[in-house]
């Protein structure tokens, strides 16, 4: 049995504590070059803090993937991109998948990939996805791999944010072409079809449109590379509707490698189309397969004569659902007939498109397909679910329950031991996930739904957390019973927002509506729409306890879609609530931010309501978070966000006075990272985390300075953070939840640490209970438990030039066990079939700066015999009684101590008295049992003598 710490660091320490920490960062920058000489990388904080890391808890299941890709001639390698986690490969059939993007790419959104047929080790990745979502997020350009994706860097187009489609040259994998489909929000120059003949080096934009059309497809001819089709698509995002379709939408054909270019029409849809998919047929030269968004006529094209002309061979609703979101065709590269188009369903014709069947696959929503050249039963499927492998056709597909890919939109946590996560996952269920448990680590039996839906907010009940309140879109809401596991819907107006323009309905419920508990009173819940409201019986019923917050525009809500089709599925309710915060220090101070640009605030629990919006501010900003001050009462933070107008600046603001004067806190957070989430530390005053598009960043001095701190955080949006306990929580648009353990160095950090040759920080309470402290051997799939033990931290100014020893010790002084940074002497370790123990003590780190150590709370183990086979029990040391106890750290000779608590884990009843007698007895059995592997020993070493000496004398 192991066990995890939580805690709160002792406010005594607080005294000590310095607000403007910056001078850590800056004694261990380096000193300036010597003129002329090239300056060396600058160190970010984060670069200070190499023992903190976070832990990806998971949930292990896929997010959403519209890039995949296999490799000719390699039948267990595939690739796949996540619209925010990044470029993920397996070498062995989708068992295990292995991301290969978190240290060079500065996004996780992956628009296309392309592995180059003449050199595999030759990948291609454009970034920024090309079904643009609401909550899409955005690119900076193509990546380049040489060497299988072990390395990779960027090769250009940064400014075309949204790239569908990458094809290389199948004899040639420096020539390479690029549909790029450019800014989802507003019009951009660098859209349209690139090629470049040098690797990426340099790009030539051979096709262009307009500034309001991007590529949304490219297709090359497999019998001659010099045939290409294009599709456009004239698309347009804003927070209130989606625009698809213009006259810009268009097919286009080149046939000497895109140098010049055609219209093709003959056949094709009159008036105005929307998106545009193309793909030619390797199977019979000179078919060609065209989807035609179109508001008459539109559907699937067919031509046989290179796509001169084109014939209409299918309309039917169920190709054609929600086209801006799919419209790609994949035909068979061996039976002409045969052709697959992705949609909510896997649909699959065998008759050139005339008729199609649903085939089955292991989620819905699908996207990008790579069927192998040689073997058409080999193929990958990227759908909202993420990659999945079928070598047989499709009658069996590889899991998608190994990817930690999920997409979440809010988090919450609640205030049971250990607590747990929740949030709602796009395009699946939500999730309730433990934040550690006993075991290797988190697995998929360990988590669970709780009701509502992929999209809203989350809300347990801190008094019981088997009750979870949970938000879908449109407006729903739900009660969840984890003991009944029964969900009763407790939505406060029966509306259906599907298909209804925003301005016919009673509550403007947007996607991701705000559901909130009063963090003063536990039988309050909140529920936001343009207009707060409020239940005091768990939903039973609802009341009205403000007017409408928001600008309430009615030319903002009409349907969305359009001029094609319309599509309202309840992303782009506009003019609603968008953000809420309850102050925790103050009753009756509630903050209420709008996706419109407004910020009000009651100070009298909802009788009256002010504007307090900050000057300045742009007017149609969406307010993405308000974080009320957990400390300070009149003290709140505002995120907002500007990319659905196409403005991907950062805006924080501060206020201390309930809104009368606010401050923008951005300095040090790049032009082009907008901000999503902001939240100030309940134990450090001053201390604050920003959590942005591109990463997180922390302030020592409440906003004045941000630094990058992303540690081990993968390159992906961070939607949401919380602060709970001595942890920090983080939600990902793209890489599920995960948690920095230990926030006691960043608390504890002060400007005289740098200066000091050593430091001891004060270890953070611990628990002794059952707990992993790691993922187990092999278990990849799986989410990753919490340190073990007592974690120690201490700061070493530059490497010890000896040894260093860090000792444990009771109340009373005396030695509980040693370590060492000297490498452990080989033991003998008993084998078997039961638990093994022993193996000798662990490591103490000794890297110049930040080190972790983890004491385990045990004991030394029992003294064992060379060769012991131990087929039950173990031979470690007793665990620790629940007490206080001391970390004893010498460096040079020097020594420095500081106290910590052991704690017993809450939920069990033992008392103080039983854990000393179980103590006690363990002790005397390791002893015991000490004892006699010593007496073997010592007979085995007696009897090797005699033999020796009985030689000795037959030898005479």
């Amino acid at each position: 049995m192991t066990s995890v710490r939580r805690g709160c660091v002792a406010a005594a320490v607080l005294g000590s504590i310095i607000a403007p920490a910056s001078a850590f960062a800056q004694a261990a920058a380096p000193a300036p070059p010597p003129q002329g000489t090239e300056a060396p990388k600058e160190k970010t904080l984060s670069d200070q803090f190499e023992g903190l890391r976070f832990r990806n808890i998971g949930p292990f299941r896929g997010g959403r993937s519209v890039a995949v890709a296999g490799v000719r001639h390699q039948p267990n390698t595939f690739y796949f991109g996540g619209t925010g986690g990044g470029v993920w490969k397996t070498t062995d059939g989708g068992s295990n998948w292995e991301v290969l993007s978190d240290k060079e790419f500065k996004t996780g959104s992956i628009g296309a990939i392309a592995v180059a047929e003449s050199d595999p080790n030759v990948i291609y990745v454009g970034t920024g996805e090309e079904p643009i979502r609401g909550n899409l997020s955005h690119g900076d350009g193509v990546y380049k791999s040489t060497d299988g994706g072990r390395s990779w860097n960027n090769v250009g187009l940064r400014d075309s944010r949204q790239i569908g489609r990458i094809r290389v040259h199948p004899g040639n994998p420096d020539v390479v072409y690029v549909a790029a489909q450019g800014h989802a929000w507003g019009p951009n120059a660098e859209r349209g079809i690139f090629r470049s003949q040098d690797g990426g080096a340099t790009w030539k934009k051979v096709l262009f449109v307009d500034e309001k059309t991007g590529a949304s497809d490219l297709a090359m001819d497999p019998s001659n590379p010099r045939i290409l089709y294009a599709g456009f698509w004239q698309v347009v995002r804003r927070p209130w509707e989606l625009e698809s379709g213009g006259p810009g939408s268009s097919l286009w054909k080149s046939t000497d490698g895109g140098d010049h270019w055609k219209k093709v029409t003959e056949g094709l849809p009159e008036g105005t189309w929307g998106k545009t998919g193309v793909a030619s047929s390797a199977a019979k030269p000179g078919r060609v397969f065209a989807f035609v968004e179109a508001k008459q006529g539109g559907g699937l094209f067919r031509s046989e004569d290179y796509g001169e002309k084109w014939t209409h061979v299918n309309d039917e609703h169920k190709i054609r659902e929600r086209a801006w979101y799919y419209s790609w065709i994949y035909p068979d590269p061996k039976n002409p007939d045969t052709v697959y188009l992705p949609n909510v369903y896997m649909h699959k014709s065998t008759d050139g498109g005339k008729t199609f069947a649903n085939l089955a696959v292991p989620h819905g929503d699908n996207h990008d397909l790579w069927i192998d050249p040689d073997d058409p039963n080999r193929m990958i499927l990227g759908n909202d679910g993420g990659a999945t492998i079928t070598y047989n056709g499709g009658r069996s597909w590889s899991t998608q329950e190994n990817q930690p890919t999920a997409q979440f939109y809010r988090v919450a946590v609640d205030d049971q031991f250990p607590y747990w996560v929740y949030g709602s996952q796009q395009d699946n269920s939500n999730v309730a996930i433990p934040s550690g448990v006993p075991g290797d680590g988190i697995e998929q039996s360990d988590w669970h739904p709780a009701g509502g839906g992929e999209s809203g907010w989350m809300a347990p009940d801190p008094k019981d957390p088997n009750i979870v309140y949970a938000g879908e879109y449109g407006g729903q809401i739900t009660r969840y019973d984890h003991r009944t596991r029964q969900v009763r819907n407790i939505m406060a107006w029966p509306q259906l927002a599907d298909g209804r323009a925003t301005s016919d309905l009673k509550y403007r419920f947007q996607w991701n509506a705000p559901i909130l508990i009063s963090p003063n009173d536990p039988k309050v819940l909140y529920h936001a729409s343009q207009i707060l409201l409020r239940s005091h019986d768990g939903g039973e019923t609802w009341e009205e306890m403000s007017p409408d917050l928001t600008r309430n525009d009615r030319s903002k809500q009409g349907k969305s879609g359009g001029p094609v089709a319309i599509d309202v599925t309840g992303v782009e309710v506009y003019d609603t609530i968008f953000a809420l915060a309850e102050s925790a220090v103050e009753a009756g101070v509630i903050w209420a931010g709008s996706d419109d640009g407004l910020v009000h605030v009651t100070r009298d629990n909802g009788k009256t309501w002010q504007n307090v919006t900050p000057r300045g501010i742009p007017e149609w900003i969406q307010i993405n978070s308000i974080d009320a001050s957990p400390r300070d009462k009149g003290t709140a933070y505002v995120a907002a966000t500007m990319y659905k107008l196409d403005d991907f600046r950062p805006y924080l603001y501060k206020t201390g006075d309930y809104g009368a004067t606010w401050t923008k806190i951005t300095n040090g957070i790049p032009e082009s990272a907008f901000t999503r989430v902001i939240r100030e530390d309940p134990v450090r005053k001053g201390l604050l985390y920003a959590g942005t598009e591109t990463g997180l960043y922390v302030s020592f001095d409440d906003g004045a300075r941000w630094q990058p701190f992303q540690r081990n955080l993968p390159a992906t949006p961070i939607t949401d953070l919380a602060v709970k306990n001595d942890d920090l929580v983080v939600a990902t648009q793209g890489r599920a939840f995960w948690i920095l353990d230990d926030l006691t160095v960043l608390h504890q950090m002060k400007d005289d640490i740098a200066k000091a040759d050593v430091h001891l920080f004060k270890p953070e309470e611990s628990y002794r209970m059952p707990g992993g402290g790691g993922r187990g051997s092999g278990a990849a799939a799986i989410g990753e438990n919490p340190p073990s033990g007592a974690t120690i931290w201490f700061y070493l100014k530059d490497k010890p030039k000896g040894d260093i020893a860090l000792e444990i010790l009771d109340a009373a002084d005396k030695s509980v066990k040693k370590f060492s940074s000297k490498a452990p002497e080989p033991t003998d370790a008993p084998t078997g079939g039961g638990r093994r123990g022993g193996g000798g003590p662990a490591r103490v780190p000794a890297e110049k700066g930040l080190n972790r150590f983890a004491w385990d709370l045990r004991y030394p183990d029992a003294t064992v015999f060379h060769g012991m086979i131990l087929w039950a029990g173990n031979t470690s040391g007793p665990r620790a009684v629940p007490g206080s106890y001391k970390a004893k750290l010498t460096v040079d000779g020097k020594s420095i101590i500081e106290t910590f608590e052991v704690r017993k884990d809450p939920r069990v009843a033992t008392t103080q008295e039983e854990f000393q007698k179980q103590f006690d007895l363990l002790a005397k059995i390791r002893d015991k049992f000490s004892e006699t592997s010593e007496a073997i020993t010592n007979i085995r070493d007696v009897k090797r003598q005699t033999d020796e000496y009985a030689k000795r004398v037959a030898g005479q």
